[in-house]
């Protein structure tokens, strides 16, 4: 059946409408159902020797420019490895299939057998046999034009470079930005790392529940769903922590997971709603071990990422080498801010924040406005790897009590470029102590705090037959891949990042 017009398409999107119906009148089928690929652009281009015999290959790609000269036509396609000419002429593959590529378009999809071989320009180039359409594009690619300056040099405009558009349309977005690409295969070559690290030291990777009857490991907002068959309410975890640390009560020498995370709030440059986080338990082991693991697994993982001990983001040079500074948060605001917040009272805090011009919240306790003290005047100053140690007990009511320090928590979080990327404790394994500490949640949550965490009886009873030490860690993976590949957003490293709707 042909397509009739449509008015909500555009002349170019009618022509090839029209071309789809030439083809089926032809007999070609515009959706292919394979083609023999052996060869790829990039393996073509490296292997070419003009002293070889011609060699025969089967490459499909993607048409991204075409130069038609009557009997013969020149084109690039790309594949996942790049970008290789081929030449076809009607005389090698018949005029039924030349009069078919005369309906092709930039953007479509071909199969192509021949041989590889230099034109007289010098380029390698494959020499079509047989042509075979694979995927007709409906829809116009925006292809880069060049063109030359008076001056001889190379202008490309028409560039698919508006970023907001490039997120929507990410599809579009790989085919013309083929760097792109790259980001995310290095994301990928990070969650081997990682995986290959934590593997080869014998914990095992576990899968907890993504809809849970209580949300919990994190402060935070939950989004909220609705079981219909079980007719109750259900929230998308902020944080696998609970669950992970039910199997260490339950025997596991060491367990984590690498799993999207969902918290209901802002976006910005390193926020995004839905992210992924890894989640290691470890027992027997504190914070201070975890702090070496930590610096061990980011060197390694950088390493593989990179081969290379630094990695350089927004024009500086970061070094993942260990050992990495430490600073408990007192030291870290005393030293950016001349401001000694130890000891001081709310009433004190306030007044400290004051004069530092950080706004504070009614509902803020003592921790929250140290918190914030910290985030407003000293997160964006700590560029190279620095562990932050020794929370206020408010801020972590997971963690354990400080052996020495009253009023803390042993809890470290790894900020490097001015972001954390990193939060770990010595896990808290009272279950008295904890119970209280969720009853201070709960009343922080009274005050205002709607990112004050839930009460979780069945994780109390679990601490309750008990839990060995235990030392815990949370690692970033959008962070941490920003961090790698030196993207300036965490949308630049999310496939599909949560958007805006719009207008």
């Amino acid at each position: 059946m042909e397509n009739a017009p449509h008015e909500d398409l555009n002349d170019l999107m009618q022509r090839r409408r029209e071309e789809y119906d030439e083809l089926r009148a032809m007999g070609v089928q515009p959706y292919a159902y394979e083609f023999p690929v052996d060869a790829e652009a990039a393996g073509i281009l490296e292997s070419f020797s003009d002293d070889d015999e011609p060699r025969d290959v089967g490459i499909a790609g993607r048409i991204m420019t075409m130069r038609r000269m009557g009997k013969a036509s020149f084109a690039h396609i790309q594949d996942h490895t790049g970008k290789i000419q081929i030449y076809v002429k009607r005389d090698e593959v018949g005029d039924d299939t030349y009069k078919m590529w005369k309906l092709l378009d930039i953007g479509d999809i071909v199969g192509v057998k021949g041989f590889v071989f230099r034109t007289r320009t010098g380029e390698v180039s494959v020499h079509a046999k047989e042509l075979v359409l694979l995927a007709k594009s409906l829809r116009p690619i925006p292809v880069p034009k060049e063109k030359t300056d008076e001056q001889g040099n190379k202008v490309v405009y028409d560039q698919f470079t508006d970023k907001e558009l490039r997120y929507r349309k990410r599809a579009l977005d790989l085919i013309l930005n083929p760097s792109v690409r790259e980001v995310f295969l290095k994301r990928n070559a990070l969650v081997r790392a990682m995986r290959q690290f934590l593997d080869g030291r014998g914990y095992v990777e576990v899968e907890t529940p993504v809809l849970q009857p209580l949300y919990g490991g994190a402060a935070a907002r939950p989004f909220v769903t609705h079981h219909n068959a079980l007719d109750m309410t259900l929230y998308l975890r902020i944080a696998d922590e609970l669950y992970l640390k039910r199997l260490i009560v339950g025997g596991f020498h060491g367990v984590y997971e690498i799993s999207k995370d969902f918290r209901n709030e802002g976006m910005d440059r390193s926020h995004n709603p839905e992210f992924t986080m890894m989640e290691l338990y470890v027992a027997y082991k504190d914070y201070r071990w975890m702090m070496e693991l930590t610096e061990e697994m980011l060197f390694a993982i950088n390493r593989a990422v990179n081969n290379s001990s630094t990695a350089v983001v927004g024009g500086q040079e970061i070094d993942f080498t260990p050992p990495y500074r430490r600073l408990s948060m007192f030291e870290a605001i005393a030293e950016h801010t001349g401001e000694d917040l130890r000891g001081k009272d709310e009433a004190g805090l306030r007044e400290a924040a004051k004069r530092l011009h950080v706004e504070l919240e009614e509902s803020d306790g003592p921790g929250r406005i140290i918190d914030e003290v910290f985030s407003e005047r000293v997160e964006d100053k700590l560029v190279q790897p620095t562990f932050i140690t020794d929370y206020p007990l408010e801020l972590s009511p997971l963690a354990k009590k400080h052996r020495s320090e009253e009023g803390l928590v042993e809890r470290f979080e790894l900020y490097i470029n001015g972001q954390e990327i990193a939060n770990a404790f010595s896990e808290l394994n009272d279950p008295i102590d904890q119970k209280e500490r969720f009853m201070e949640q709960a009343r922080l949550r009274a005050r205002g705090d709607d990112e004050a965490m839930t009460f979780d009886e069945d994780y109390v009873e679990a601490l309750e037959y008990g839990m060995p030490p235990t030392a815990g860690l949370g690692v970033g993976i959008d962070r941490l891949t920003m961090l790698l590949t030196g993207a300036e957003s965490i949308r630049d490293v999310i496939l599909f990042p949560t958007m805006r709707p719009e207008k």
